[in-house]
């Protein structure tokens, strides 16, 4: 599978290398080209000569049969308001959260929606997915913390798109769940909201993950 990923950042990377693990090619694009080619050649480099290259937008969107906008809020929406009828019928996954880095102290999107629900609206004949909103770039290298393969939430409108990102997931050594339609991505965006807060108090050092233990 074809695995477009935008953004070349710290999630970009770490998503690149779950992806790559799973066996899937890797289309990275990013608004600087140069750092979508740094990135390229670094996973390509671990990956031992995987599939890997960075493209432009058009290449991104005629090729990648998913669209991985690793972007923070509201780039992301922005980005695939952009792209627009050139992600119709595309699975798109959403990994931000929507958090006033200012001051760290709230989610910025009004109350009983999502940044996930804002990106399906700015792109509605994409199948927008909320995953990798939980997992940190860091335990992303590896797929696992404590020894335990990452759990990946999903939430989604579209069965067939959420079987396609678990599918990835998978493949990448990880686990999904699925936790419903994509207005769940309301309460998977707090979550996490209160993970990030968490980091320097508990002293975990953006290491840690969210898991469901049976």
């Amino acid at each position: 599978m074809i695995i477009g990923i935008v953004g070349a950042g710290n999630m970009a990377r770490g998503i690149g290398t779950r992806v790559l693990a799973g066996g899937h090619s890797v289309r990275l694009h990013d608004r600087t080209q140069d750092k979508a080619e740094e990135l390229a050649a670094v996973l390509g480099d671990a990956g031992g000569g995987a599939d890997v290259q960075a493209i432009d937008a058009e290449g991104l969107a005629g090729g990648a049969e998913v669209v991985v906008l690793a972007l923070p809020y509201p780039a992301g929406r922005e980005v695939a308001g952009s792209f627009g009828a050139a992600l119709s019928g595309k699975v798109v996954v959403d990994i931000c959260n929507p958090v006033d880095f200012s001051t760290f102290d709230s989610l910025v999107v009004p109350p009983g929606t999502s940044a996930a629900e804002e990106i399906a609206a700015a792109v509605p004949d994409a199948r927008v997915v909320k995953a990798f909103n939980t997992t940190f770039a860091g335990p992303l290298l590896s797929g696992e913390v404590a020894g335990r393969p990452l759990d990946v939430f999903i939430a989604g409108d579209d069965e067939a798109a959420k079987g396609t990102v678990a599918t990835v997931v998978t493949s990448g050594g990880m686990r999904p769940l699925d936790v419903g339609p994509l207005r769940r991505a309301r309460e998977l965006e707090a979550f996490q909201f209160l993970h990030m807060a968490s980091q320097e108090r508990l002293g975990l050092n953006w290491s840690s993950a969210i898991a469901i233990l049976p």
